[in-house]
C-alpha cells in the first residue's frame, strides 16, 4: 500500500513539473532563447530523480517547445507565431446563466490570444455518459459536481482526470469534496447550499412574519395554507422527484445508509425511512399537486417568478432564473426537521489527463477558479464563487455590482457549520440509481411501505 501510494505521489510530481514547465512557456514566463533550470536544480524542485526529469525534458523537446544542448543545457525553442490551439470545455447546459460563463471563456482568451477555447454542452450527468468524452478526446476540459466525481472515483475511472494544485484561498470543504484518492481532481468553481426562497409580497399581504432561521417544517406548512390562493397560488412548491430535494429530508432525519453483515442496505425500522416517509407526507398531502417540471415544460423557478408560487426549495444557482423577475424576493435556511442540516453542492474544473492539450485545458481551469474569473462570476451572477475573497472583498451589494440580490444573499456564510454533502448519506452513487426510482414508485402509492422496504434490501448488492 505504502508503494502504491509512493508512485501515486511520483506520478503527480512528474505531472506538476511537465505541466508547470509547459505553461510557464506557454504564457511567455519563459521566454524563446532562455535556458531552463539545471536537471539538478529542478531534480530538487519537484523532488524527482534525474532520470525522471531528462524523460520530461524529453518529452518537452518532442513537442517543440524546448531545445536540449548538449553539455549546456535545455533552453527555450524559438517559435513562430503558433496557431490557435482549440480547447474543448464540456459543461452542463445551465452552466452558461450560472456562471457568466460566456464572459468569462471572453475573458481567458484575451489573456491567451493563442487558445480558442469551444464550449461543448453534455448530454446529461451521467457518467457513464462523460467517460467517452475523456477518452476518445472529446473534451479537454470539464465542469462535473461532486456527486459525478465520487462516481467516478466508485467506478476506477478517475484516472482519466488530471490532477491538480489547489488554491488556499479556496473554501476548505468545497476542496474536499473534488479531492479523490489524496489527489484534488477538479478545482472548485462554484457552490451552493439548498435554501427557502419566498415571495415577500405576499406575506406582506397575509400581514405574515417572514422565515428566518428558527422555522420547522411545520411552520413552513402552515404558513403555505395560509399563503395559498386556489387557481391563483401555489404556497409551497418544490421539485420533488430532484435527488438533492429527497436527500435534504433523508440528511435532517439524521438518516444514514444502515447495513446487514452482507453489506446490503437495510430499509425496515431505519431512520433513512422515517425520513422518506416524511417526505411523503409533504409531498403528496401538503404540497400542491402540480404537474411535474418533465412533463409541463417548466422549472419550478419560472412559476416563483410569475407569482404563482410563495415559496421554493432552491439554491443560489436557481436564483439566477430570477435576475429578471419583477418580484419582491428574500430567502432563508431551509426549514428544521430533526437536525439543522443543508445539503450543499460543488461544482469542479477538471482536466482530461488524456488530452493532447491538457496543459492549456489545466491553464483554462486555473483561469476559471481563479480570482479575475471568480469575481466576475460574483459580479454578473447569483453563484457563490468557490473563493473566498471573490465573495468577500468588496462585500455582498446589489445593482451596483451588476446584479440586484435579495437581502439575505451573504446568508451561506452564517449556516456553513449546517452544510453536508450528499455522500454523508452512505450511498454510494450506482446505489443512487436505483434506489431513487424505488422511493419515486413509493411515494406515488404503487407500492406499500412493507413492499418498498422489502424491494430495496432485496435489490442491494453487497457494499
Amino acid at each position: 500500500m505504502k508503494t502504491k501510494q509512493s508512485r501515486k505521489t511520483f506520478r503527480i510530481r512528474q505531472e506538476e513539473m511537465k505541466s508547470r514547465l509547459r505553461q510557464d512557456i506557454l504564457e511567455g514566463v519563459r521566454r524563446p532563447g532562455e535556458f531552463l533550470p539545471s536537471e539538478k536544480d529542478l531534480s530538487d524542485r519537484f523532488a524527482l530523480s534525474n532520470k525522471i526529469v531528462r524523460d520530461v525534458l524529453a518529452e518537452l523537446a518532442a513537442e517543440g517547445l524546448i531545445e536540449k544542448k548538449p553539455r549546456i543545457g535545455s533552453v527555450v525553442s524559438q517559435r513562430s507565431e503558433p496557431e490557435r490551439v482549440v480547447v474543448k470545455l464540456g459543461h452542463h447546459g445551465s452552466t452558461m446563466q450560472e456562471s457568466a460563463l460566456k464572459a468569462l471563456l471572453a475573458g481567458f482568451e484575451a489573456l491567451y490570444p493563442h487558445i480558442r477555447v469551444q464550449d461543448v454542452t453534455l448530454p446529461g450527468h451521467d457518467p457513464e455518459v462523460l467517460k467517452p468524452y475523456l477518452a476518445h478526446g472529446l473534451i479537454d476540459a470539464l465542469t462535473l459536481n461532486d456527486a459525478e466525481l465520487r462516481a467516478f472515483g466508485e467506478t476506477g475511472d478517475a484516472d482519466g482526470l488530471l490532477p491538480l494544485e489547489g488554491d488556499p484561498d479556496c473554501y476548505p470543504f468545497l476542496t474536499g469534496a473534488m479531492t479523490s484518492g489524496g489527489a484534488l481532481l477538479a478545482r472548485p468553481f462554484t457552490f451552493s447550499p439548498t435554501i427557502l426562497c419566498y415571495n415577500r409580497e405576499h406575506f406582506r399581504e397575509r400581514e405574515m412574519w417572514e422565515p428566518d432561521s428558527s422555522w420547522g417544517w411545520d411552520e413552513l406548512l402552515g404558513a403555505a395554507d395560509r399563503l395559498t390562493v386556489p387557481q391563483e397560488r401555489a404556497g409551497f412548491h418544490f421539485s420533488a422527484t430532484q435527488r438533492n430535494r429527497l436527500a435534504v429530508f433523508l440528511l435532517q432525519n439524521g438518516a444514514k445508509a444502515e447495513r446487514d453483515a452482507a453489506g446490503r442496505l437495510r430499509m425496515h425500522d431505519t431512520r433513512m425511512l422515517a425520513g422518506i416517509r416524511r417526505y411523503k407526507e409533504i409531498v403528496m398531502d401538503r404540497m400542491a399537486p402540480l404537474i411535474s417540471e418533465r412533463d409541463a415544460g417548466f422549472r419550478v423557478e419560472e412559476l416563483f417568478a410569475q407569482g404563482k408560487l410563495s415559496m421554493m426549495l432552491t439554491t443560489y444557482y436557481g436564483l439566477n432564473a430570477l435576475r429578471q423577475a419583477n418580484i419582491a424576493y428574500d430567502i432563508a435556511p431551509l426549514p428544521r426537521l430533526a437536525d439543522p442540516v443543508t445539503l450543499v453542492i460543488a461544482i469542479g474544473l477538471g482536466v482530461n489527463r488524456h488530452s493532447p492539450r491538457a496543459a492549456e485545458a489545466r491553464l483554462l481551469a486555473e483561469y476559471l477558479t481563479g480570482p479575475a474569473a471568480q469575481t466576475i462570476i460574483r459580479r454578473d451572477t447569483l453563484s457563490l464563487p468557490a473563493v473566498r475573497a471573490s465573495i468577500d472583498e468588496s462585500g455582498i451589494g446589489g445593482a451596483a455590482e451588476g446584479v440586484s440580490r435579495p437581502s439575505r444573499f451573504g446568508m451561506y456564510r452564517e449556516i456553513i457549520p449546517t452544510f453536508r454533502f450528499g455522500d454523508a448519506l452512505g450511498l454510494t452513487e450506482r446505489e443512487w440509481r436505483w434506489f431513487l426510482p424505488e422511493v419515486m414508485l413509493y411515494l406515488s402509492g404503487l407500492q406499500t411501505e412493507g413492499a418498498f422496504c422489502d424491494k430495496v434490501e432485496a435489490s442491494g448488492e453487497p457494499s
